[in-house]
């Protein structure tokens, strides 16, 4: 009896052993048994292969699992990560995250990447990260290419292939000298491309200034439009002006081609004239602009000319021919303070081949009038000339 009972215990103990050993063995395989805290991952979709379970891998060491994968409004999805504890430490606060598959075929995997400037911060139980990008699953690329196909025709599709097979026949070398030709065009656009790409990020600067002043634009168009329809009213009388201006010209032809010698040498013989306004346009200018300045200053409480006049002892009166004027003077323009001379400042006599030197003769003395007595005493002598303020200038005959 005691036998007899003991035999299905013990079967029945053994069953219960293995159910138990097989239930642990499960629990350890899905990590049952294993400490996680939650993370969260936000994603615009989990694409057509992301399962339950799947694994999350930081550079390709698995640090958690997926846990629960939960639809959101507007087709976006929100991975619930299982995460091994002790592996946040060396997940960056800031890590971003891809959702994709080892193989073409593959099952979809989380997989944290490090950023360009990881935080020091590391990631934190309950945290939500944003997914960078989800990889396109074969299986779309398939479906929408099935879509495509099933909209095109067999026989069309022939036709179109058979169209463009006798296009292309024969013409290989041509189609090889076309490679060609791009590869040594694309080699030579390889060493513009960082000017190229520095256009291109002063672009969306000189985008915003058109932008902006697209109003000015605008009233630029508007304006143009209202001026060409001004013009096409003024059309008659733009035509006799025209014909008007043909004519005048004609007229400025006929008497330029008349006149073309005595207009050359009235040029040559302006040459000279204004080399030397062109030698003394510094002066030119300092006249002009000390009359601009003196416009500026108060005016004067009687009008005229205010004239300091003095005499000098024992000065020589005028001379024949030897104060007659002379252009000899040399040095070049000079603006003796002009255009703004200085208060109360008398501009210094410039010494030059003019013909008359006031200063010539100075004494500090009396001096007597020797050319004076000799004229009273024996009348006109070889020391006189015309006098002063007559008309004739230079010697007679």
């Amino acid at each position: 009896m005691t036998r007899t009972l003991l035999r299905p215990l013990v079967g029945l103990v053994s069953i219960v052993v293995a159910a138990v050993v097989v239930v642990l063995a499960a629990n350890l395989f899905r990590g049952g048994f294993t400490d996680s805290v939650p993370v969260t991952v936000l994603t615009q979709r989990a694409g057509l292969v992301m399962n339950p379970d799947a694994k999350v891998k930081v550079r390709g060491v698995q640090v958690g699992t997926v846990a629960v994968i939960e639809e959101l409004p507007g087709g976006a999805a929100a991975i619930h990560l299982d995460m091994d504890p002790s592996r946040l430490e060396a997940i960056p606060a800031n890590a971003l995250v891809d959702i994709a598959s080892p193989t073409v075929f593959g099952a979809k995997q989380v997989q944290f990447v490090f950023p360009d400037d990881p935080s020091e911060q590391s990631l934190q139980a309950g945290q939500v990260v944003d997914a960078r990008h989800v990889v396109v699953e074969v299986n779309t690329v398939f479906e929408q290419l099935t879509s495509v196909l099933s909209q095109v025709e067999p026989a069309k599709l022939n036709a179109t292939l058979a169209a463009i097979a006798s296009a292309v026949s024969g013409r290989g070398e041509k189609f090889g000298q076309m490679l060609s030709d791009l590869d040594a065009y694309l080699a030579g656009l390889e060493g513009s491309l960082p000017a190229l790409r520095a256009d291109l990020q002063a672009a969306p600067g000189v985008l915003r200034a058109y932008a902006d002043a697209t109003p000015e634009f605008v009233t630029i168009a508007d304006n143009a439009t209202r001026i060409s329809d001004s013009i096409v009213e003024e059309q008659p009388n733009l035509d006799a002006a025209l014909v008007s201006v043909t004519g005048l010209a004609d007229i400025g032809n006929q008497v330029l081609g008349e006149n073309r010698n005595a207009l050359t040498d009235v040029l040559r013989l302006l040459v000279p004239t204004t080399d030397l306004l062109n030698e003394y346009n510094q002066a030119l200018w300092c006249g002009l602009a000390g009359m601009v300045e003196a416009t500026r200053r108060p005016p004067m409480k009687q009008p005229g000319v205010v004239v300091l006049a003095g005499f000098l002892w024992a000065q020589e009166r005028y001379r024949y021919p030897q104060d007659l004027p002379k252009a000899g003077a040399e040095g070049g323009p000079q603006c003796t303070g002009l255009p703004k001379p200085p208060f109360e400042a008398v501009p210094p006599y410039v010494v030059a081949d003019t013909g008359t030197n006031p200063w010539r003769r100075t004494y500090p003395g009396v001096v007597l009038n020797s050319d004076l007595i000799k004229q009273i005493m024996f009348g006109d002598t070889e020391v006189s000339g015309p006098p002063r303020n007559t008309a004739q200038i230079g010697q007679p005959g």
